[in-house]
């Protein structure tokens, strides 16, 4: 069994920790917030100050890998998480009648609820495990490396002292440090590939009043203009998040921090303001996160990897934007890979690379695709012009079929070549097409000029 350091406390690092440390793993985790998720899910959600980490406070949706790899894993973990208020909902929930069940629908559940839930329900789990410890408040400031071709890191540097691993597990971040400390000790850099989203978000979380209305109706969750993106994110504890998207370079941007710009935009798209029609309850500032970017960290290169004994996951390794809301089922999908192969990985970590390159590479490639044409299109203030994607958009809420088809491709089941390019989904939307020759891609939230007009108001 391998004696393994884990720097970063996030839900990453939490992860990897509590699933090694149930194969009867050694494992020691450095975080350097002294803070953990506690049982006040509110104070430690609104009030809990964390600069490092700006996307706590935005909403999420965990997608089927989280749910699968928690059940399959964790099963307490998931359990203690319905507890604490999170919601599955099934993407055929949309119609109310599921159709005929086929093998992999009951993969198609996102779990609703904010980070913090999750976050609490790791937190106490890895306090129950006897295999790991923890150590909050400790900042790693380095790693030790032997010299050799390539060398090898045999443990994290912490409190002035020097802490043994078999394997260290670089779980701290996007902002992670470990990078800059190879290049240092004269190791080969990571390669590092980058990619800038040009899109900002802002938003604001709600909690349903409890003498007030608490259902929307049958409404989509998002709606779009061509310079902007509006959306809901139903949540856990009757709370949700409303946010919008735009172009970092679109000048209205700064105006939406005030919250009566914010609603006031909000409710010219329907997704959104069929949730402020039920008069929830403010419950935050509006949230801005910019400066978003994509980023694969890889510590191999052409001529293998740069270092031994080290390897990457969650955020260091691969960083995507939350448009897709891949950041956290990929990341659950390494600490499985890791856990379950971890003696062999700290043997050689080519082994951990090359899963990383083939299972979870394409779904980074995928984002980066979405992002350049989502900035394309939101900084140009050009309309979705592709009839036949507007229309397969379109007819997955009207169609189980394509509805199916869109779910596996959201939840990281299936590429989307793959899922939209069967004969029966085709079949589908050419159908659907044909019935309506007269459709064309059309936003339903305001247009460019009623825009400004309103913010300028």
């Amino acid at each position: 069994m391998a004696r393994v350091a884990i720097i970063g406390g996030g839900i990453s690092g939490l992860a990897t920790a509590l699933m090694l440390g149930r194969r009867d793993h050694t494992v020691t985790l450095f975080e350097q917030d002294a803070r953990q998720a506690g049982d006040d899910l509110d104070e430690d959600f609104y009030d809990w100050k964390r600069p490092r980490v700006p996307q706590a406070l935005q909403p999420h949706s965990f997608l089927a890998p989280v749910r699968t790899v928690l059940l399959t894993e964790t099963p307490d973990v998931y359990e203690d998480l319905l507890a604490r208020g999170a919601r599955e909902y099934h993407d055929f929930d949309w119609f109310g009648e599921h159709p005929p069940h086929r093998d992999g629908d009951e993969e198609l559940v996102t779990l609703r609820t904010r980070r913090i839930v999750l976050e609490a329900s790791l937190t106490a789990a890895v306090r129950r495990e006897p295999g790991v410890d923890v150590r909050r408040g400790c900042r790693v400031h380095g790693l030790a490396i032997e010299e050799g071709r390539p060398a090898r890191v045999t443990g994290v540097q912490a409190d002035g002292q020097t802490h043994p691993a078999d394997l260290v597990v670089d779980a701290s971040g996007r902002r992670s440090p470990v990078p800059a400390w190879l290049v240092g000790a004269g190791c080969r850099p990571p390669v590092v590939d980058s990619h800038r989203a040009g899109i900002a978000y802002l938003c604001r979380w709600y909690r349903l009043r409890a003498d007030g209305p608490r259902d929307p109706g049958r409404v989509k969750t998002g709606s779009a203009s061509p310079f902007a993106l509006a959306g809901v994110f139903p949540s856990d504890n009757d709370t949700f998040a409303l946010h919008l998207v735009l172009s970092t370079g679109d000048p209205t941007r700064g105006a939406l921090t005030d919250p009566e710009v914010f609603e006031a935009a909000a409710r010219r798209f329907p997704a959104t303001a069929a949730w402020l029609d039920l008069d929830p309850e403010p419950r935050s500032a509006v949230l801005a996160m910019a400066g978003l970017d994509n980023r694969w960290t890889s510590l191999t290169d052409a001529d293998g990897p740069v270092v031994t004994g080290l390897v990457n996951a969650g955020d260091s390794l691969i960083h995507t934007n939350p448009t897709l809301g891949h950041g956290v089922a990929l990341g659950l999908r390494a600490a499985q890979h890791l856990a379950a192969h971890a003696d062999l990985i700290a043997a050689d970590p080519a082994v951990y690379h090359s899963w990383t390159a083939e299972d979870l590479r394409p779904w980074y490639d995928a984002q980066v695709t979405a992002d350049r044409a989502n900035e394309r299109r939101l900084a140009e203030s050009s309309p979705l012009s592709d009839r036949r994607a507007a229309a397969l958009a379109v007819c997955a809420f009207e169609d189980p079929v394509v509805m199916r088809a869109r779910a596996q491709v959201r939840h990281l089941l299936r590429p989307a070549q793959e899922a939209y390019g069967s004969e029966e989904v085709d079949g589908r939307v050419t159908a659907w097409l044909a019935a309506r020759p007269d459709f064309s891609p059309e936003p339903d939230g305001p247009t460019r000029d009623q825009w400004d007009a309103l913010v300028a108001g």
